[in-house]
């Protein structure tokens, strides 16, 4: 029985795209007149699967840049700003996500989108605390309310997971910046440091700490009552710790009002 011509055409196309694919060589002009817009599109997403990134790009690319009416020529920008992530190219692939959503701010992959912005940033952030994190702040902004926006979303979790990751990070930094005030004696400092803390990632874990650390400071400060209340903090979140840490403050309590008294009898 005879082929149809269109049936012939598409085995046609079929075995030139799987033949280009195979010799991993970008087609001609000429072979490319033979292809359809999805047919380029599939030679993109079989590229970038074996990583042959500069011909992905390439690919994309023209279905973008000559195919613009055509739907597969937004997901060809979506699949653009994907090479680059692969490429771990976190720079390009933010910009190109940003493009993408600001482009098509009602696309239906926008939560997608979003969570792969927060990822680049934060494959860019250092993982030790002790070290500049504006990345990991910015991972924060861009996922802050992420579950609420997008709660259906399949990257919800992963997103809710490395946002936490990330509160913790900036937590623990500004704890470490708390310690380095605390050695110094810096109290006014080391107060400033752990009430942004708490008042920035209260269910932290670093929160115990923090609060100790308060209570030092007020109560070197001569503030009793104050230092009370970061005490009254700790005891809910973790009463052992609670209870070692008021020898402490009665210690500075102690030593703050013995200070004073030989202050007023030397005036």
């Amino acid at each position: 029985m005879p082929q149809s011509p269109s049936l012939l055409a598409h085995l046609v196309r079929l075995t030139l795209l799987l033949c280009l694919v195979a010799l991993g060589s970008p087609p001609s002009d000429a072979a490319r007149k033979q292809l359809t817009v999805e047919d380029q599109y599939e030679i993109g997403l079989k590229y970038l699967k074996r990583a042959s990134y500069a011909k992905a790009l390439e690919t994309f690319n023209r279905i973008r840049n000559y195919h613009r009416d055509d739907p597969l020529s937004v997901k060809a920008e979506l699949a653009i700003a994907d090479v680059y992530f692969k490429k771990s190219e976190w720079d390009q692939a933010r910009l190109a996500y940003e493009d993408f959503m600001r482009m098509h701010p009602r696309h239906p992959d926008l939560d997608y989108v979003i969570y792969r912005i927060g990822l680049t940033l934060y494959r860019k952030a250092p993982s030790v605390a002790a070290r500049d994190q504006t990345w990991t702040r910015q991972a924060v902004n861009t996922w802050r309310g992420f579950e609420a926006k997008f709660p259906e979303s399949a990257y919800r979790e992963e997103a809710a997971v490395k946002l936490e990751e990330c509160r913790e990070r900036l937590a623990r930094k500004e704890l470490l910046v708390a310690r380095f005030y605390e050695r110094r004696e810096a109290w006014p400092a080391v107060e400033g440091r752990t009430r942004g803390l708490l008042g920035s990632y209260p269910a932290s874990r670093y929160a115990p700490e923090s609060y100790f650390l308060l209570a030092q400071a007020r109560a070197w400060q001569g503030d009793a009552e104050q230092a009370g209340a970061a005490l009254e903090r700790l005891g809910e979140l973790d009463p052992t710790q609670a209870e070692r840490a008021q020898g402490v403050i009665d210690r500075i309590s102690a030593e703050v009002a013995l200070e004073a008294s030989l202050e007023g009898d030397g005036a």
